[in-house]
C-alpha cells in the first residue's frame, strides 16, 4: 500500500499510524530568525497609549506578496503595533518585516515535507523586542506525530515589558479539545510572569479562550463573523493594565488566505 493510501486508511479508521508530514525542531533555542527593518512611512509615533494588534494565518505563506500588501495598506491593519502571523516560513516572515518596517521573530515548529519548507510562528513589532523565546506545546498530532508551538517575545512598549505570543494550537483533527486547552495552558502559565501579555493566533476553537478568562485574560475577539471555513478559530487574549478594547475582522481580502486577519486596539485608560 502506498504512503498515501496508508494515510487515508488512518484517517478512515481513526487509527495512529507513522503518515508523518514533517519534522519537529524540538530544541526550544533554535532554528530562530530575528531582526530589525527601518519604519513603514506614515505610521504614527509611538506612545503606548494605544495598541493595535493583527493576527492573521497566512496559510502555508502562499501569497507572502498579498499579505504584505494588506498588512502595509489596509485601514484597519496598517500601522499595526504588534502583528501575530501563524503558518510562516522564514522567507516570507522577512518579507513582510521588510515591508513592514518591524522588529520581528520567527522560530520554525516543523520542517514540511510536502511543502519542503519550514512552517511556525512569527511575532512581527514597532516596539523593540528584548528577549524572545520558543515554547514546544504539549500533544503532537494524532496522526502525524507533529508539534505545534508559540513564538514568544518580550517588547519594550515605552519602558514597560509587554509579553506577546503568536500560537497555532492542534487542529480538530490531530488533537482532542482538552488537549488543545492544555496547550493554551503552558502558555498562560509562562505568562503569569509578567505584568501585561497579549496572545494571539490561529486557536483551531471557539471555546478554548474561556481557560485564558480564568487565568484573568479578557477575550474581546469572542464573538464576530468567521475568520476560516465557517468558524471564528482566531482570536486575541490581552491581559494588563484597565484599558478599552474594541476588535474587529477583516472580510474584504479575497485571495490572500484561508484565513481572515483578526484586529484589536487596546486603548489605555
Amino acid at each position: 500500500m502506498s504512503s498515501r493510501r496508508a494515510c487515508a486508511a488512518v484517517l478512515v479508521a481513526g487509527l495512529v499510524v507513522g503518515c508523518r508530514t514533517g519534522q519537529n525542531y524540538d530544541d526550544p533555542q533554535g532554528p530562530v530568525y530575528a531582526g530589525r527593518m527601518g519604519g513603514l512611512p506614515g505610521c504614527p509615533p509611538l506612545t503606548g497609549d494605544s495598541i493595535r494588534v493583527v493576527t492573521f494565518n497566512v496559510e502555508f505563506a502562499l501569497r507572502v506578496r498579498g499579505a504584505a500588501d494588506a498588512l502595509a495598506n489596509h485601514p484597519e491593519l496598517r500601522c499595526a503595533d504588534v502583528v501575530f502571523l501563524q503558518e510562516m516560513d522564514e522567507v516570507g516572515t522577512l518579507r513582510i518585516a521588510s515591508r513592514l518596517g518591524v522588529a520581528y521573530v520567527y522560530y520554525p515548529a516543523v520542517h514540511h515535507s510536502r511543502y519542503g519548507r519550514d512552517f511556525g510562528n512569527a511575532v512581527l513589532s514597532r516596539w523593540p523586542i528584548e528577549e524572545h523565546d520558543k515554547i514546544i506545546l504539549p500533544h503532537v498530532s494524532l496522526l502525524t506525530r507533529t508539534q505545534r508551538t508559540a513564538t514568544a517575545a518580550t517588547l519594550d512598549l515605552a519602558g514597560s515589558p509587554l509579553r506577546v505570543y503568536s500560537t497555532h494550537l492542534g487542529s480538530l483533527l490531530e488533537v482532542s479539545g482538552k488537549a488543545r486547552g492544555e496547550q493554551l495552558a503552558v502558555i498562560l502559565a509562562d505568562a503569569a510572569d509578567y505584568p501585561a501579555a497579549i496572545i494571539g493566533g490561529d486557536m483551531n476553537s471557539g471555546s478554548v479562550g474561556e481557560g485564558a478568562l480564568a487565568a484573568g485574560f479578557d477575550w474581546p475577539t469572542a464573538e464576530g463573523p468567521a475568520t476560516v471555513q465557517g468558524r471564528r478559530w482566531d482570536h486575541v487574549l490581552v491581559r494588563g493594565p484597565p484599558a478599552r478594547l474594541r476588535s474587529g475582522t477583516v472580510l474584504d481580502l479575497p485571495d490572500v488566505s484561508d484565513h481572515r486577519p483578526v484586529w484589536l486596539v487596546i486603548q489605555r485608560r
